[in-house]
């Protein structure tokens, strides 16, 4: 783990589109969780995402492999 500029650490994850138009989305952290970023993918696209002090979590739609320091997994149908 890398460690940025106000100190806070986080893990990584890896997500390959299987098809076209998968979305990952950025939840925030706080009393109310709200989206705050959302990125497209094409099938083959490969985005690497890191949780920080603003992101607690991701929402991946779509067909795609997720890759996590804890396993492998698959998204979608």
């Amino acid at each position: 783990m890398l460690e940025n500029a106000l100190g806070v650490c986080g893990d990584y994850i890896a997500v390959k589109a299987l098809e076209n138009g998968v979305t990952i989305i950025g939840l925030t952290r706080g009393k109310d969780t709200k989206f705050h970023h959302s990125e497209k993918l094409d099938k083959g696209e490969v985005m690497i995402a890191q949780f920080t002090e603003h992101t607690s979590a991701m929402k991946i739609r779509g067909r795609a492999t997720v890759l996590t320091k804890y396993g492998r997994l698959e998204a979608g149908e």
